[in-house]
């Protein structure tokens, strides 16, 4: 058998991305995603995409004996690891299921990969474990700080359940990859964003907007000490944060321990500021309101992401009006996301 990558939460936005990259780059994969918050349509075009059959198990990350089935019957030597539940506005409303998800489904999966005798893992963690920091940009050596919501409470627990593990047994190298607002979609416009019920993010707001499927878009918050009142985030192409999955994967081949990486542009950008790049690159006028703060938000935060630059070669190379294109192509492509009817164009046989 050949060695295999498993991808945790790989029919999600993010895990999509990064499983096209990998197969790209010759790394066979087999994906486990329980479609909660994902659709099976999206294995259909990562198919259609890479002219490939894609290995794919719905299933859950705390279901421990199906995690020893996939473990038997591949031969996996590292794991890229997605599954998450990602909403900081739902984890205020249902912080156990964040906990339990989020954290026993690491630790769940940690269990599994220590009995496989696999020690590679990389783990989707979040710019939120830095809480809300006392400067910006943030670099990894600032420290994490004090989450202001139980997604990144969740985050951060599972980064020091992992640098634990790394402490107790050398044969474990983990990367923690800290990205901050991952935006964008594959340039085909056949894969993208598309989240199940009202969008709590930016882009699939705004994207609903100006398809016509949400009737105006709310900002939560224009007293922010910010350059224009409302909350500034660094924005980051999906396909950029992708390809440094791929990156740390590779160090990770040869470099036992814990790895601590910031995934960002180092360039930040205010909600105002997205609506209006928004509405010259397309040309669509986006009616907004204003509304009080948010529970869970921050003013500011954006990357320092020289460490990834030195250690891994990598930086994000698409600037934001690429970002808004590619998301506009996949929105108005894919008006109803993965469940629009789209014809896909006749493909060559899958290997």
């Amino acid at each position: 058998m050949r060695k295999t990558t498993l991808v945790t939460g790989g029919a999600g936005y993010i895990g999509s991305h990064t499983t096209l990259t990998l197969i790209d780059a010759g790394h066979p994969v087999v994906l486990l995603d329980n479609l909660c918050n994902s659709c099976r349509e999206s294995i259909t075009r990562l198919e259609h995409l890479t002219h490939r059959h894609v290995d794919f198990i719905e299933g859950d990350v705390r279901d421990s004996a199906l995690l020893e089935d996939i473990f038997d019957h591949y031969d996996i030597d590292a794991v890229v690891h997605f599954s998450s539940l990602k909403s900081v506005a739902e984890s205020l409303q249902k912080p156990l299921e964040y906990y339990a998800n989020n954290v026993v489904g690491t630790l769940n999966l940690c269990q599994a990969m220590a009995r496989a005798h696999v020690f590679k893992l990389v783990f989707s963690s979040s710019a939120t474990v830095y809480g809300d920091p006392v400067h910006t940009p943030i670099a990894e050596d600032l420290g994490t700080g004090k989450p202001v919501n139980p997604y990144g409470r969740s985050k951060l627990m599972i980064e020091e359940l992992l640098e634990d593990l790394a402490q107790s047994d050398p044969r474990w190298s983990i990367a923690l990859l800290r990205y901050f607002n991952p935006i964008g979609a594959h340039e085909s416009g056949l894969i993208g964003e598309d989240p199940h019920g009202r969008p709590n993010n930016l882009l699939p707001c705004l994207t609903q907007v100006a398809i016509g499927r949400l009737p105006e878009l709310i900002v939560y918050g224009n007293d922010y000490p910010t350059v224009d009142g409302t909350c500034v985030r660094d924005y980051i192409h999906v396909v950029d944060v992708a390809e440094g999955h791929l990156k740390a994967l590779q160090i990770l081949q040869h470099s036992p321990g814990i790895h601590i990486w910031n995934l960002g542009t180092g360039t930040g950008y205010s909600v105002l500021q997205i609506i209006h790049s928004f509405e010259d690159v397309t040309g669509i006028n986006i009616p907004y309101h204003f509304a009080p703060r948010r529970a869970g938000d921050i003013a500011q935060c954006w990357a320092d992401p020289s460490k990834a630059g030195r250690d891994l070669g990598w930086c994000a190379r698409r600037n934001l009006e690429q970002m808004i294109m590619d998301t506009w192509r996949w929105q108005s492509r894919n008006p109803y996301g993965y469940h629009s009817r789209l014809e896909l164009p006749a493909t060559v046989a899958m290997k």
